[in-house]
């Protein structure tokens, strides 16, 4: 129990970040948690394309900004915290699913359409909680995102890989501009290991991109399942998206 309380409950109550333990742990647990939510989709015949990213895309934002409501002490809660937060919300996103299909099937409404405009105002009513007193940090933040957003314009590739691509530029840009700009410190391991090696937060946004494109080139050069490709796609867009959306909004709100 004391070794439990070290790594895994310490960390959360104390907000010091992760360790190496931890991260292994929560690394394992999403792997399985991926698998199985691919066995799922498959399972209720949903194809795994544009659509199905398109309604989990404001769950993950909702995911994050509920996340900075308990940055803020507007929420309290240990479910509230991560990694949580987002087993709480990995069974509401998947909840909300059922009930879109068994209303897609049952009255002819797309599924999609019913997450995503309920998603949005959820997301809308959460991000109205917060109170932005820092939008000096979104001008900090516009200078160095744009030349990654004009490159992945510019480059010829699929569209969702530079879609994916500019979603995790975006997260290693905030994460870069809170720490160099605003006092920020790092919880994952791994990017805190490399900025601490390489003596600047800017590294990050390199192995990031470095990362993120070689991990999508792999893909469409070695997967032939293309369902699989697609689903894969998504959650390194949601690795990307959760943690780059709490990182932008708690700059925004400075907590």
């Amino acid at each position: 129990m004391d070794w439990f309380y070290q790594y895994f409950v310490e960390p959360i109550e104390l907000g010091y970040g992760y360790n190496l333990v931890n991260t292994i742990v929560y690394a394992l647990v999403f792997v399985l948690f991926t698998y199985g939510t691919f066995e799922i989709l498959k399972r209720l015949k949903i194809k795994i394309d544009q659509r199905l990213a398109l309604a989990t895309t404001p769950f993950v934002i909702l995911g994050s900004s509920v996340r900075v409501l308990e940055d803020a002490k507007i929420l309290t809660g240990y479910m509230f915290v991560t990694p949580n937060i987002w087993v709480l919300f990995f069974c509401f996103t998947i909840s909300i699913l059922l009930i879109s299909i068994f209303l897609e099937r049952k009255k002819g409404i797309p599924y999609y359409k019913i997450m995503f405009i309920l998603g949005i105002i959820l997301t809308g009513f959460v991000l109205g909680m917060l109170e932005y007193k820092n939008l000096l940090g979104l001008w900090y933040v516009l200078p160095w995102i744009l030349p990654w957003l004009i490159l992945l314009r510019l480059v010829r590739w699929l569209i969702e890989n530079r879609i994916i691509t500019g979603i995790h530029m975006f997260d290693a840009v905030t994460t870069f501009v809170s720490m160099r700009y605003f006092g920020y410190f790092e919880q994952h391991v791994l990017p805190r290991t490399v900025i601490n090696l390489t003596g600047s937060a800017f590294s990050f946004v390199i192995l990031k991109f470095v990362v993120v494109v070689s991990l999508l080139f792999l893909l469409d050069k070695y997967s032939d399942d293309e369902e699989f490709r697609n689903w894969i796609k998504i959650v390194i867009g949601i690795l990307g998206l959760a943690p780059g959306m709490r990182d932008f909004l708690r700059l925004l709100c400075l907590v």
